[in-house]
């Protein structure tokens, strides 16, 4: 039997490595476990979306591209509470940081 620890997911298509690099590092920042997976051939939309929903943690982001998402399970579909078509790498970690502190219930952190 397979045990999965509780994690946020990011679920990716051909993602930008550099983008996925530092959101990985702002969700180790807050001490938080990430699972990636690659998804088919997705819009970005979905892929937030579906992370989220899978996610134990209920917290999910999407990366298709350049382009990458933050939402959590309970939102609609397409309403993202983060999207950047191309952020930066400050943009990118602060979106990992703040997938983590709202599974903590903290405050996000600005831009």
């Amino acid at each position: 039997m397979v045990v999965n620890k509780p994690s946020i997911y990011i679920y990716v298509n051909h993602p930008n490595e550099n983008v996925l690099r530092e959101i990985c590092s702002g969700i180790e920042e807050e001490g938080v476990f990430y699972e990636i997976i690659e998804r088919g051939e997705q819009d970005l939309n979905t892929l937030t979306w579906m992370a989220a929903n899978d996610s134990m943690l209920g917290s999910g982001i999407g990366i298709k591209e350049n382009s990458t998402a933050f939402i959590i399970r309970g939102l609609t579909m397409g309403k993202n509470l983060t999207y950047y078509a191309y952020p930066s790498n400050e943009e990118s970690r602060v979106l990992g940081m703040n997938s983590a502190r709202a599974i903590k219930k903290q405050a996000f952190k600005n831009m």
